[in-house]
């Protein structure tokens, strides 16, 4: 017996090793991604570190439950299997799960939409819109049930009494949560009696915050007609719906005096400020107008007004006296113009040219008299040729000659072959017709 193994008997026995050992069931490895190259489905790259590499596996399944997006470069911790790949005798990881090293998959992947969104021009400061100075009516996106609303509620009616707020209750944590926001974002910008509108929840974890962090959100902010004042956590959270938000608060309270920018006794005093304003301009408009009629009074116009009108007499006794030139002037031309015509008319004799155009009349009529009797003969005769043509299929003349017309059940009969032994045949002479019956046919 050979003491040489076959190289697939001792692969085999490694793959076996492989599958069977279980501190290679699973395994918790650290490494950098390298030859990363995202692919429509599974991802084949390695993993390695200053002194080895490894193929490492993942398919489509696991790749879209990651939060995160790989990137050539990065560091990962991953857990896996350990595989053996009998026909090239080459050995990767399958793996299971994956996470960036040092920091959270939720930190990295909010790094990367952060970027993205910065690139596109989400969080540009020429997109804000203007809080509105006055409001009437807000809109609140927040949980029923949290002190976010009942905050907001206490300042406004603090600050501002008669103010309405409209909440639209919502899920502000887990799954389904974004949605929800993004949905009542937008149902509150299909209304036309809010103002602005305040989206936001109490401090929390960064899971806790993470559906102010989805895209989803982020768009339904950005697209907001309605300016939106984003308060989502404590005043050291950061989220990206504060960064695409036309302004931020730190708190709830904040948020509401954002919206209401100034107490009912400031406006009050800004009226009064602004009617002592409009009373003391219209006191200097008063003084200016009084001097200039003052002014006015002294001048000539008011002691002899007719002088007013000097001028536009003058105007009109010109113009009159120019209309009155331009119509003799017309009317001179014209009758220069009828005595030239007249001059002409008498000067043309007409009468040759009437005899002339008398005579080709003439012509015409005749050749035209000639024309019409030429058809009319060519017609008759072609008349009376078609006539005697009808006249030759006249069935009576055809009988008189000594001819008789045999009929079968009403229908002319040329041919015995059309007639059987026993028919019953009409035969049609110049005098009478005769039924006879047929005894034979030869």
């Amino acid at each position: 017996m050979s003491d040489y193994l076959s190289v697939s008997s001792l692969t085999k026995y490694l793959k076996l090793k492989f599958d069977k050992d279980p501190y290679l069931e699973r395994v918790y490895l650290t490494g950098q991604v390298s030859n990363f190259r995202k692919r429509p489905s599974h991802q084949y790259f390695s993993l390695k570190d200053d002194k080895a590499v490894i193929q490492a596996t993942m398919w489509a399944g696991q790749f879209k439950k990651l939060g995160f997006e790989l990137e050539e470069g990065m560091k990962i911790n991953v857990v896996g299997r350990v595989q053996l790949y009998e026909p090239s005798g080459s050995y990767s990881i399958i793996i299971e799960k994956a996470d960036p090293d040092g920091i959270g998959a939720l930190a990295v992947q909010f790094e990367q939409l952060k970027k993205k969104l910065t690139e596109a021009g989400y969080f540009d400061a020429r997109h804000k819109q203007a809080l509105p100075q006055f409001v009437k009516k807000i809109g609140v996106v927040t949980s029923p049930s949290g002190a976010v609303i009942r905050d907001i509620i206490t300042t406004v009616s603090r600050r501002f009494p008669g103010v309405e707020i409209l909440l639209f209750p919502t899920k502000v944590q887990g799954e389904g949560a974004a949605q929800e926001v993004a949905a009542n974002i937008a149902a509150a910008n299909q209304r036309d009696d809010l103002d602005l509108l305040i989206v936001g929840r109490g401090g929390g974890s960064i899971e806790d915050l993470w559906a102010f962090n989805e895209e989803i959100v982020v768009q339904a902010i950005f697209e907001s007609r309605l300016p939106v004042i984003s308060s989502v956590g404590h005043e050291t959270d950061t989220t990206l719906a504060d960064l695409v938000a036309d302004s931020r608060a730190a708190t709830p309270t904040a948020a509401a005096e954002l919206a209401t920018p100034v107490t009912k006794a400031d406006i009050l005093a800004w009226i009064a400020e602004r009617q002592n304003r409009a009373y003391q301009a219209a006191l200097r408009i008063i003084k200016q107008k009084e001097e200039q009629l003052n002014k006015s009074r002294g001048s000539v116009i008011f002691r002899q007004p007719e002088r007013l009108y000097d001028g536009y007499l003058q105007k009109l006794d010109k113009l009159e006296t120019s209309l009155v030139a331009s119509i003799r002037q017309q009317y001179g031309q014209a009758q220069q113009a009828e005595q030239l015509l007249a001059q002409r008319l008498e000067s043309i004799d007409l009468t040759g040219k009437i005899q002339r155009y008398r005579e080709i009349i003439e012509q015409n009529r005749r050749l035209l008299l000639s024309t019409m009797t030429s058809q009319y003969d060519s017609k008759v005769a072609r008349f009376e040729k078609a006539q005697d043509a009808l006249l030759s299929l006249d069935t009576s003349r055809i009988v008189a000659r000594g001819y008789a017309i045999v009929q079968k059940n009403q229908k002319a009969i040329s041919s015995t072959k059309q007639v059987e032994k026993g028919d019953l045949l009409q035969i049609q002479m110049q005098d009478g017709s005769l039924e006879v019956e047929v005894k034979d046919v030869k």
